[in-house]
């Protein structure tokens, strides 16, 4: 009876239907006008409204995947994901499970892949994380033994969970029929949130005196995976997708690291990090640190690099489309590559991605090579 679980959802459905006919059938026996009936009718409302809020807020996190279980809502999850050994002979990658891909034959995985749960640690940026390998069923057939894959790296947003990338986006499945269909080439996902030194939201940036989350995702993530699996090291070679947050950190990672990142896709993203209570303070008071992770500023200041860019919007429902037209503007110049694509109507929200995703799929992976 896990907190994402459809039977939690479904009860309390059902609770707030059965509490809300009750108060109606029991109301007119508590019309009188004394103390018990006042107190029974504001016990009956306050109830009913609470199973009501309950009903829905269980909905939406089902839907958007805030938390991932009882004790992540209750902020009991004391999962830090910082330990790290950094002996020579520590693995960088440990797979800790595996789970099947939710198409045909999923038990199979040369028919429909495998996704395997990994904790990859950083020995530079001194983080761990962990994360999903989604690997296509190529990975597993002999004719594709001795070939090297691309590989994407899919971020949510903040706070998200990577288990809503898996049942809620269903990065997964749509990339494994695309590549049946020969829509996209087999590539391996690496599905993660980009919280990666919880509870903070560090914006994906190396802060001073703080994460160095940045140095995370350039360095430590892509040569530990390299070594684990058969994933190219070049830049033409990898990938990242994200929404909102996620989508933040795609552009602004590939944008500072195109060394790292031959292509970055954003979905409903933003273009200059925000400052809040989740971030703290992200520049440490220096200007310059601020304007170089302002994605807007540095396709004015900076010499453009050589990557590929996908940036996603709606003209009606989403708050940052004035701010991508004005990014698509700036970034449409040699040698950098942009493209978009615009929804008439969509909000913020997983209903609109998945509109979005076997395009987004599609595109990067005509944009990185084997």
């Amino acid at each position: 009876m896990g907190l994402t679980s459809k039977t939690v959802l479904l009860l309390a459905a059902v609770l707030a239907v059965v509490l809300f006919a009750l108060t109606v059938w029991l109301w007119p026996r508590l019309g009188k006008r004394n103390v018990g009936s006042i107190l029974g009718r504001v016990g009956m409302l306050f109830v009913t409204q609470l199973s009501l809020f309950a009903a829905i807020g269980l909905y939406a996190n089902y839907s958007f995947g805030f938390y991932a279980s009882w004790a992540d809502l209750f902020g009991q999850e004391q999962d830090q994901g910082v330990v790290v050994d950094h002996s020579a002979g520590a693995h960088r990658v440990q797979v800790v499970g595996t789970q099947q891909v939710n198409v045909p034959r999923a038990s199979v995985p040369r028919v429909a892949g495998r996704i395997e749960k990994v904790n990859i640690q950083g020995p530079e940026s001194r983080i761990a994380s962990p994360a999903y390998v989604y690997l296509p069923p190529e990975y597993f057939q002999p004719a594709f033994a001795k070939r090297t894959f691309p590989a994407s790296v899919v971020l949510t947003g903040y706070p998200g969970t990577a288990e809503a990338l898996i049942k809620g986006l269903h990065y997964p499945q749509t990339a494994h029929k695309l590549a049946k269909d020969k829509k996209m080439q087999p590539t391996i996902l690496v599905m993660m949130r980009p919280t990666v030194a919880p509870p903070r939201d560090t914006e994906c940036m190396d802060i001073p005196d703080g994460p160095k989350t940045e140095t995370f995702f350039t360095k430590d993530l892509r040569k530990a995976l390299s070594q684990q699996y058969r994933i190219g090291t070049k830049a033409a070679n990898w990938g990242m997708i994200g929404d909102s947050t996620g989508g933040y950190c795609a552009l602004k990672l590939a944008m500072r690291h195109p060394e790292a990142y031959g292509a970055a896709a954003s979905l409903s993203g933003y273009y200059k990090a925000p400052q809040d209570p989740t971030t703290g303070s992200l520049f440490g008071g220096s200007k310059q640190l601020e304007q170089e992770n302002n994605l807007i500023w540095r396709l004015k200041h900076k010499p453009l690099p050589k990557i590929s860019m996908l940036v996603t919007s709606s003209k009606q429902g989403e708050h940052n489309y004035k701010d991508t037209m004005k990014f698509i503007d700036l970034a449409a110049k040699h040698p950098t590559r942009v493209s978009s694509m615009i929804l008439e109507s969509g909000g913020h929200n997983f209903n609109t991605w998945r509109r979005e995703i076997p395009g987004t799929l599609q595109w990067m992976g005509s944009r990185l090579s084997a």
